[in-house]
């Protein structure tokens, strides 16, 4: 059962600027109250400051994906703050350094890997395994990992980053995991792919805004009881993998 709080409460991670605090927004105007999750201080009260300015019902989470005891920590906050949790969206994620050939997979830089894997598929795991208790009491909640279509082994789509892409073909996996996993309850899992969008994580090269990219994200955290489970989707529909 839900508790007394009746307005639904999602967690954004890295939600401090581009698609991240995009989907914040999103969310917060659907009526969800957000707690964005980032690790950088000022950073985090600047896009609380600038949600709430927006009329949005936000907080902010101290959240280090890469710490098992800052995402345990970062669920005792939300839980002390709103007393529950609908929705968690994991976005936060690096692309790790691709000098010298650090992802070239002929010169891959190992380092590079974990570091990547860390925050994109680890950090995943660590958030969402650390909030589930609170997400497993709610009426209808949601997790949305967010991916990439570079991930996907069918489309082999982007440059060639060797630790970047196959962190995300993990995370899509890891995915389908928890979703067979969580097959018997209500918690629906799956993943998203927002496009090549304009944030600093690519050099704000493209035409596509973090609104257009947080849209996937915002609509898999809202789906329906009878939503799909386990799958990988974009703009278009399901992404193949």
């Amino acid at each position: 059962m839900d508790p007394v709080n009746d307005k639904k409460t999602a967690l954004v991670t890295g939600a401090n600027k581009g698609i991240g605090f995009a989907i914040a927004q999103g969310l917060a105007a659907a009526g969800f109250t957000v707690a964005v999750g980032a690790r950088d201080d000022v950073r985090r009260k600047e896009a609380v400051d600038r949600l709430q300015a927006a009329g949005a019902d936000a907080f902010g989470v101290a959240l280090d994906v890469t710490s098992d005891e800052s995402a345990a920590t970062a669920a005792a906050t939300v839980e002390r703050t709103t007393g529950r949790l609908d929705v968690l969206v994991n976005n936060a994620g690096v692309a790790g350094r691709a000098d010298a050939g650090a992802q070239d997979p002929t010169t891959l830089d190992l380092d590079v890997v974990r570091t990547v894997l860390d925050t994109n598929v680890f950090g995943v795991v660590r958030v969402t395994n650390a909030v589930l208790p609170l997400l497993r009491r709610a009426t209808s909640p949601r997790i949305v990992n967010v991916s990439s279509n570079m991930g996907s082994l069918t489309l082999r789509t982007g440059p060639v980053m060797a630790a970047y892409a196959p962190s995300k073909s993990m995370l899509n996996s890891i995915t389908a995991q928890y979703a067979r996993a969580l097959a018997d309850t209500n918690v629906i899992i799956n993943a998203c792919c927002p496009g090549y969008v304009a944030t600093d994580f690519t050099g704000f090269l493209p035409d596509r805004t973090p609104e257009q990219g947080a849209a996937i994200a915002i609509r898999l955290a809202t789906l329906p009881d009878d939503g799909p489970r386990g799958g990988f989707f974009d703009d278009e529909g399901v992404v193949p993998w």
